[in-house]
């Protein structure tokens, strides 16, 4: 609607627009003659000097005449133009799209800033580099992003057209992001930069749903959508195969990595947690349980392992006789998507429909966090305890702080 209240604008699927004499109710004209709009105009606003704001379907963002509707001047963004916001008289202009871009367009000299970003897609995995609560790496559908955790900003975006990362993790030294992705390859990139290192090609037939990398940074651990565990040996100009150990029968969602290298235990939907020498390439132990296991980590002294999975119980495991020790009831909404356990031991996280922590030894619920609009992905406890970061379905990061009272 014009400032003055007398014209009604509409924008079409068809890249018209038209102006409609509001005390009439009467049809006035439309526009532009040539030259339509490019799949549709998706949203419209009006501004002070009378010419017409709109956004279209291909990303570009016009300023129209008044009368003609003819394109005056435009500029590129990246995705569909889903809104369009005036600040004042329409000094400043911020811009949204679908794939979760925000812009602002100073008017006089018509520039355009990206002030703000996000996934537009489930966010598969987080993770943070050893020792460092600043940083953190998420992934998603064709991209991988790394993010500083203070401002919320985007410091490096690693892209590749139509595949999916499934995980991620840095290497302790913080020299490599080693990520899986749905194309069954392995990718390690350079995190100042963002290139490509070197590629595992053919890692897992049926997609790599799981890698870890040990704390000698010599070793990949992956698993796949098939169900096997694959060492990978990390060379200078080359990478070798050292093992594979197939147990599982279906894909493999989580594998952690005790402290010395010489263990690492393994989640899979086939409803097992297998706990595997890493020297003998064999298994030690394995923990069943009739759930689809999505989740396990290790305690931080690594006597006990806890699991979670969609029958909305934790469990927790003695590690080495891999024998059942306590199980709760985690939650009411649904299956648990993550968890994660604190540097001291004293407290542990799970996600699901909704977001809980825990008190280790005593098992009750000490805080729940509510504010996601969609089911959450996955969680992660910041290295020095405290923030805690939750990812959603929704393509959402939420950062919250870790209680004051629990640390």
């Amino acid at each position: 609607v014009s400032l003055d209240g007398t014209f009604l604008y509409c924008g079409t699927t068809t890249g018209d627009i038209l102006m409609i004499y509001i005390p009439a109710t009467q049809f006035k004209s439309i526009g532009p003659e040539k030259k339509k709009y490019s799949m549709g105009i998706t949203s419209m606003q009006a501004l002070i000097n009378g010419d017409v704001l709109i956004g279209t379907g291909e990303g570009k963002v016009h300023i129209t005449e008044k009368e003609t509707f003819k394109s005056l001047k435009s500029l590129q963004a990246m995705g569909d133009i889903t809104s369009l916001a005036l600040r004042g008289e329409g000094h400043m202009i911020f811009i949204g799209t679908d794939r979760s871009h925000i812009y602002k367009i100073n008017y006089a000299d018509w520039k355009m800033e990206l002030i703000n970003t996000c996934h537009n897609s489930p966010i598969n995995d987080i993770a943070f580099p050893f020792g460092t609560s600043e940083l953190f790496g998420t992934c998603s559908y064709q991209d991988i992003r790394i993010w500083h955790a203070s401002t919320g900003n985007e410091l490096l975006r690693i892209s590749q057209a139509n595949k999916t990362c499934n995980s991620i993790c840095f290497t302790r030294d913080g020299k490599m992001i080693i990520s899986g992705w749905d194309d069954g390859r392995i990718r390690a990139y350079y995190p100042e930069t963002g290139r490509e290192m070197f590629t595992i090609n053919d890692a897992h037939n049926r997609g790599v749903t799981a890698v870890t990398v040990t704390n000698d940074c010599r070793r990949i651990i992956s698993g796949g959508g098939e169900g096997m565990i694959r060492i990978w040996q990390i060379n200078a100009n080359s990478r070798e195969l050292l093992a594979t150990m197939k147990e599982h029968k279906n894909a493999v969602v989580a594998i952690r990595i005790n402290k010395s290298d010489t263990e690492c235990v393994t989640a899979s939907l086939d409803g097992t947690c297998i706990i595997w020498n890493l020297k003998r390439f064999a298994r030690n132990q394995v923990l069943f349980e009739n759930t689809l296991f999505q989740c396990v980590a290790y305690h931080p002294e690594e006597y006990h392992i806890i699991t979670g999975g969609s029958d909305r119980k934790i469990a927790y495991w003695e590690a080495i006789s891999g024998t059942q020790i306590r199980e709760l009831e985690a939650s009411k909404s649904g299956t648990i998507n993550g968890l994660d356990v604190d540097s001291a031991g004293n407290y542990f996280i799970t996600v699901s429909g909704d977001k809980l922590l825990w008190r280790y030894n005593e098992g009750d619920v000490y805080s729940i966090g509510i504010g996601h609009g969609s089911e959450i992905r996955k969680v992660k406890i910041c290295p020095n305890t405290q923030h805690i970061i939750t990812v959603g379905a929704d393509g959402s990061i939420f950062r919250w702080k870790f209680p004051k009272s629990a640390v």
